[in-house]
């Protein structure tokens, strides 16, 4: 080891090679202070909710960039998102600190792989410089600009005039689909029942009632007779009810617009973003509305003169729908001189996707649907050949959603990073993650209040002896199973064929624990999503993020305030509202958060504690009333694991409530308060959340997508015993999963590849995990092999 030079030799610009965080207490936090070697790759874990990003993301990234947020002026602050300053006394020696974590990329449906990572960008120029038939500008070839004619007077700065006549500026956007690649139609069945007049109440759409002024419009338009079914309208009346331009129509002496029923919907529902609707209303709206691809752009959202010019017989079309591994070898044929240097950034940004293990992906893949672990991995390219050198790179578990396979190239890239003089900061659970690492910083000893506290720093060789929770299970190997369930039926898979997969044939038994296994981008997902899960008694658990704001909470989420406060309502005598912060019952002080939040406009919002509840969210006069001895704001600051024994026995004994608590506590999540904001909750824990909350509902077969995700080696063996359950109460259990553990105890194993995007798509083994490993004739095979021998 090299010897430190004396502090008295040292240049002082030398000195700075700690970042040192003193006093941290973000979320919970107990008083964290630690010292993290720069230039090095720091490893953080510990178990599901003990603080790891508390302490990386909210505590020392969050200040790097409010900081560096801090050194632009006011009026620029005012366009930028406020950052409060983290609950700590110091942190000294931050660097720039650039995230890539795992939050889903933009779900805009104009945003794709090629927009989101700037390769569509240098296609566009490419194809407008050397594309044949030569059709213009770049804009020419972006689906996002329409075609456009102008005319008028047009002024220069210096006040020439210049008339303008019919002047053309191409874009690419299909003008069918307006660059969306998919048009909608509306199932007019669901709209209403041909059958009833308006009066009897034909119209079935949410708030259409018959006394409502929305049904009142039509109904004394005078275009039809409200009297007569639908069904014996003329056409011209139909057109009429259904697609009559805005006119105006005098209603009980007052001017109102009439419109037809379908632009109408469509401007009122479907101009909104889906998610953002209310449940019944986006219920309605999935079932009424159905997307099919663009007859005229057959779904390249460009017109035909983007999809007419050429290189070497490949259109722009053509190559965002290419496999990226293809793509860059296409682009590697080119060689022309003028486009050099945009050839040099296109390959290198191609040849980027292959090496982080996305070569599967193709430029024109909705961003949207990209898996978080996908999703970092794509933001992670544009940093691959950045020349920033001493910035700090903060990463969540980037080993999600890869196959043990993948994970030595992704430990590799970081090491990468690591040699260039950065900082390395990562959140993790994997073994083989935890193995690379410079620095350990491992978090606990549980989780959320009994969390929060630094219970090992150093090396791998001091955390495998150190005792802790972390370094106990370091080394935990499952074992296979010596006998497997037997199968009580089979679910049959016929000539799968959406995305990657070959049209594949393939029977799922029944009633056993099923793992679906496959390097990413083998089609796992493709497989059971689109053939399995849309079955009927099929509950299906996947990785999209639960949606919630600072007002949701466990109890809120998995429905378990509604019987509480229902029990509330029935010991006291008064009305359920009373017992919701969000309704009758909240503070008015702070409208039932608990807080006070401060605008002051380009400065971090600041929130203080409400003086009038003192943060208990709701009205003196409601937490006088009791059950079984406590209030209601006392229920909810209880963790899931005591609420349990609350409601099983006693006074305040409430059967539906107790059996949602036993599903939290069966996921792992009985630390959890029952008030705990969602926003404050971990990856790992909004997971198991969802999980709880599905695992009530009515369904023969589960379907879980990567249900490790977040969890700590110690909660993996819990989860088994969750899944063990689930099977043998009768259910039957499909499980996408590339944890080693999880494929160890499976009773049958489908896996797929040999590898990924169109090396992939077949199914290469299917059969008990002892014959996998005995056959070794697979990748997974291989690696499942290895990790029962370390046993």
């Amino acid at each position: 080891m090299t010897s430190t030079p004396h502090p008295a030799d040292q240049h002082p610009a030398d000195r700075h090679d700690i970042i040192r965080v003193e006093g941290a207490n973000e979320n919970n936090l107990k008083n964290v202070s630690v010292d993290l070697p720069k230039r090095r790759l720091t490893v953080f874990t510990g178990v599901s909710g003990s603080g790891k990003s508390s302490l990386v993301f909210g505590t020392i990234a969050a200040e790097s960039q409010r900081m560096i947020n801090e050194t632009y002026s006011s009026f620029v602050q005012g366009f930028m998102p406020s950052l409060a300053r983290p609950d700590v006394d110091s942190l000294d020696g931050l660097t720039t600190a650039i995230i890539v974590d795992q939050e889903r990329m933009g779900a805009n449906s104009r945003s794709t792989v090629g927009t989101a990572t700037d390769a569509n960008a240098m296609l566009r120029i490419l194809f407008s410089r050397l594309g044949e038939p030569h059709i213009g500008s770049p804009n020419a070839f972006s689906f996002n600009i329409p075609s456009s004619q102008t005319s008028g007077t047009r002024t220069t700065s210096t006040g020439a005039t210049t008339v303008i006549e019919n002047e053309t500026y191409l874009g690419g956007m299909c003008p069918r689909c307006e660059g969306m690649g998919r048009v909608n139609d509306i199932d007019l069945t669901q709209l209403f029942d041909e059958s009833k007049s308006l009066l009897d109440g034909a119209l079935t759409i949410p708030g259409y009632t018959v006394d409502g002024w929305m049904v009142r419009i039509f109904i004394e338009s005078g275009f039809f007779d409200p009297a007569k079914p639908i069904r014996d309208f003329t056409e011209a009346e139909r057109n009429d009810f259904l697609y009559k331009e805005p006119v105006k129509v005098k209603i009980e002496k007052m001017n109102m617009t009439y419109e037809g029923l379908v632009p109408k919907i469509q401007k009122s529902m479907l101009s909104k973003d889906v998610d953002a609707l209310q449940p019944h209303i986006r219920a309605f709206v999935e079932r009424a509305v159905t997307f099919t691809l663009c007859p005229e752009c057959e779904g390249t959202r460009l017109n035909a003169g983007a999809r007419s010019s050429t290189i070497n017989g490949i259109s722009i079309a053509d190559a965002c729908a290419m496999q990226i591994s293809d793509l860059a070898a296409w682009a590697a044929t080119i060689d022309e001189p003028s486009v050099a240097p945009l050839m040099a950034n296109l390959r290198r940004l191609l040849d980027s996707f292959v090496t982080i293990g996305l070569g599967y992906l193709s430029l024109d893949r909705p961003s949207g649907t990209l898996s978080g672990g996908e999703a970092q991995r794509t933001k992670m390219i544009r940093h691959l050949g950045s020349s920033l050198t001493d910035v700090t790179y903060v990463f969540d578990e980037p080993t999600v959603g890869l196959h043990p396979h993948d994970i030595q190239r992704m430990n590799e890239l970081l090491l990468q990073l690591r040699d260039k003089g950065n900082t390395v900061l990562v959140v993790e659970h994997k073994p083989e993650a935890i193995a690379i690492a410079d620095h350990i910083v491992d978090l606990g000893p549980g989780a959320g209040t009994a969390g929060g506290e630094i219970v090992f720093e150093g090396t791998l060789e001091g955390l495998r002896a150190s005792g802790t929770l972390t370094g106990r299970h370091l080394d935990d190997r499952a074992r296979l199973k010596s006998a497997v369930r037997a199968s009580t039926g089979l679910l049959e898979v016929r000539g799968a064929s959406s995305h990657n997969l070959q049209n594949i044939d393939v029977d799922v038994p029944l009633g056993v624990l099923v793992v679906v296994t496959g390097v990413a981008g083998s089609g796992k997902s493709s497989l059971i999503h689109g053939s399995v899960a849309h079955r009927d008694g099929v509950v299906a658990i996947d990785q999209g993020a639960i949606r919630g704001s600072r007002r949701s909470n466990p109890a809120t989420y998995t429905g378990l305030l509604d019987p509480i406060r229902s029990a509330f309502a029935k010991a006291n005598g008064v009305k359920p509202a009373l017992f919701s912060a969000n309704s009758e019952g909240a503070c008015p002080a702070c409208n039932g958060n608990g807080l006070i939040f401060t605008d002051l406009g380009p400065m971090a919002t600041v929130s203080t504690v409400c003086e009038e509840c003192e943060g208990r969210r709701f009205q003196a006069s409601v937490l006088e009333y009791t059950l079984g001895g406590k209030n209601i704001s006392e229920v909810l600051t209880m963790p899931v694991s005591e609420a349990e024994q609350f409601f099983a026995a006693g006074d305040a004994t409430l059967p539906a409530a107790h059996a949602i608590l036993a599903r939290l506590v069966d996921v792992g999540l009985g630390y959890v308060t029952l008030g705990q904001p969602l926003t404050t909750l971990s990856g790992g824990e909004r997971q198991r959340l969802k999980l709880a909350t599905q695992m009530g509902d009515k369904g023969a077969v589960f379907v879980l997508d990567e249900p490790t995700t977040g969890l700590h080696l110690a909660d993996v063996e819990n989860l088994l015993g969750l899944l063990d359950r689930l099977v043998d109460s009768g259910k039957s259990v499909i499980v996408i999963e590339h944890h080693q553990a999880v494929m160890a105890h499976a009773d049958w194993i489908i896996d797929l590849g040999p590898g990924a995007g169109h090396d992939g798509g077949r199914v290469v083994f299917e059969g008990t995990p002892a014959d996998l490993v005995a056959a070794r004739s697979t990748l997974t095979g291989q690696h499942l092999a290895e990790y029962v021998a370390e046993r």
